[in-house]
């Protein structure tokens, strides 16, 4: 299978959810703006609307940030404006349609207008119906990747970009700037955090 295919099948580009480095600086630098003063570089309004309302239905807001909170829907943004190609691009506007018209069929409206329980319902839908990822051996899938779809595939890169957030690493996630030496039995106890790195 050829990269245009596989992009035409995902809908989005399974590796950018991987974060690589260029990414990353993606990330820090949609940080800085403000929301209020934020305009979508690659989404129209209503693509701005679905991808607020999907990234606040995975990630909500809790007592700990969410999505939102942390600029998940900016930085993916950034991430289709900068690192997509035409084809791709064009690919995301019908994926998000074709999710859209899917709400809408499954409960009346469009996704960003739904209530949170109808959200919920159309999430579980989804996640049903769209493939999977394959098991890993060391950080290698394990055999031949079948699409997964755009459904996944977008929650793979909202996940990747939340948990790569400095708040979420920083107040979520336990954080130890200037490790000491390596143990690796240390006893995690009731509640206790994972570690962020």
């Amino acid at each position: 299978m050829n990269r245009r295919n596989a992009l035409r099948n995902t809908g989005l580009l399974v590796g950018a959810s991987a974060l690589t480095p260029s990414l990353l600086a993606l990330f820090q630098s949609c940080q800085s703006k403000s929301r209020l003063e934020w305009q979508p570089l690659f989404l129209t309004e209503d693509e701005a609307r679905f991808i607020g309302a999907f990234v606040d239905t995975l990630l909500p807001a809790t007592d700990t940030p969410g999505g939102l909170d942390v600029k998940v829907d900016i930085f993916l943004d950034m991430v289709f404006a900068e690192a997509y190609d035409a084809e791709a691009q064009q690919q995301v506007r019908e994926d998000i349609a074709a999710f859209n018209a899917e709400a809408t069929r499954q409960s009346g409206k469009p996704f960003a207008d739904l209530k949170a329980e109808d959200r919920a319902a159309v999430f579980r839908a989804a996640e049903a119906s769209s493939g999977k990822f394959n098991g890993q051996v060391w950080g290698t899938a394990a055999g031949e990747q079948a699409p997964v779809g755009f459904y996944r595939s977008l929650k793979l890169m909202a996940l990747s970009a939340y948990l790569s957030s400095e708040v979420v690493g920083t107040q979520v996630l336990r954080y130890d700037p200037i490790p000491g030496g390596y143990d690796g039995c240390l006893p995690l106890g009731e509640g206790d955090r994972i570690w962020s790195l």
